[in-house]
């Protein structure tokens, strides 16, 4: 068997690679730039080079390498749809940045009724009235029927009415005509993306939902990866599990508590030197599988007794929010691995309490 060093863990490469028979081994592409020093201290760097580097320090140092294996064709799915929802959700937010820069530039009222991400409805209320004039033209019947489409109640047909009525912003001639026309080209897409979220969500919702079933064709291999354990965990939903299952799939199969707290960025990192020791927030770390456990820690304070005592705990004894979230994070990581060593379902009652400590790390 052959071995391939590799930079990543992901892609068509490493895919055709392991598909090949190859082993790949992948490594951090900062620890290959300490081993290239070994060779070379002047800086000197070429493709050439980092192969002969790469081939070198995986005869010798094959411990510091990880071992790439593939993963269940449903979880290679699920990745790509969970990075492709992260591409989507970016794009969105880079689209209604736009939209709500053109209605503070011409249009701000519209902006008090709700908010450009969370509420379709505006944008057809934007093209029924593009422009603060066709606002104040618009009548009542109009904007009750749109609010009845959309089903919505938190706002009525008189706020719509008392906000589209403020005088319009006084602008030089053709700027709003072009804000307006800028606006129109954005909502499109902005439905689109809207749209394809909807879809992704579902779609994950339904491998979630399949990789947690108890029966059916290889349903012992898809249990075993432990779905149905880890959307039991409070404050887990469908987009937090999915990137969890994706991004560590193999700490999770090797139940590897270490490497995932590690992978996630829980595990603090210490430096000292003498007298000196300082204790720090991890930063080389799967910045996607960080930010799901962070959403997690956050619902989870909201949800779980337990959690939310453990937060006040360490925000009582100086930790910052964020600090104290890893802290949270940290303890739901080990709590998963340890359901996923017995196959037990989360039961709150089972949780013992531990006594927090109060020493202040600069974490």
């Amino acid at each position: 068997m052959w071995a391939v060093g590799i930079e990543i863990t992901h892609g068509a490469i490493v895919e055709s690679l392991s598909e090949k028979e190859f082993a790949v081994f992948s490594i951090n592409p900062k620890q290959l730039d300490r081993f290239r020093d070994r060779h070379s201290v002047s800086g000197a760097k070429d493709d050439s080079r980092d192969a002969f580097v790469l081939a070198a320090s995986l005869r010798t140092d094959q411990s510091c390498f990880h071992r790439v294996f593939i993963d269940n064709p449903r979880i290679i799915r699920l990745r790509e749809l969970s990075r492709f929802d992260d591409d989507l959700d970016r794009e969105m937010t880079r689209l209604t940045n736009q939209l709500r820069e053109q209605l503070t530039r011409y249009y701000p009222q519209v902006l008090h009724l709700g908010s450009v991400v969370d509420d379709p409805w505006l944008w057809d209320l934007l093209e029924l009235a593009p422009t603060p004039q066709q606002g104040h033209d618009l009548t009542a019947a109009r904007a009750e029927a749109l609010l009845r489409g959309h089903h919505i109640r938190r706002v009525s047909s008189a706020d719509i009415m008392e906000q589209l009525g403020v005088a319009p912003l006084h602008l030089a001639p053709g700027a709003m005509e072009a804000a307006s026309e800028h606006m129109l080209f954005l909502l499109p897409r902005l439905r689109l993306i809207h749209q394809q979220r909807l879809e992704v969500a579902r779609r994950i919702k339904r491998i979630l939902n399949d990789l947690s079933a108890p029966c059916g064709e290889n349903a012992g291999e898809c249990r075993s990866l432990g779905a149905h354990l880890l959307l039991s965990l409070p404050g887990v939903g469908i987009r937090v599990a999915a990137t969890i299952l994706t991004e560590a799939s193999q700490s999770l199969a090797e139940r590897d508590y270490g490497g995932l707290r590690c992978y996630g960025g829980t595990a603090p990192v210490t430096r000292q030197s003498g007298k000196t020791k300082t204790v720090m927030m991890r930063r080389g770390c799967n910045n996607r599988l960080r930010d799901a456990l962070y959403h997690w820690a956050r619902v989870s304070i909201q949800k779980d007794r337990h959690s939310r005592e453990h937060y006040d705990a360490l925000r009582h004894s100086g930790h910052g929010h964020t600090r104290a979230l890893r802290g949270i994070a940290d303890r739901w990581l080990a709590v998963l691995i340890a359901m996923l060593k017995t196959g037990n379902l989360y039961d709150p009652d089972r949780r013992e309490q531990k006594p927090i400590h109060t020493r202040m790390a600069t974490v």
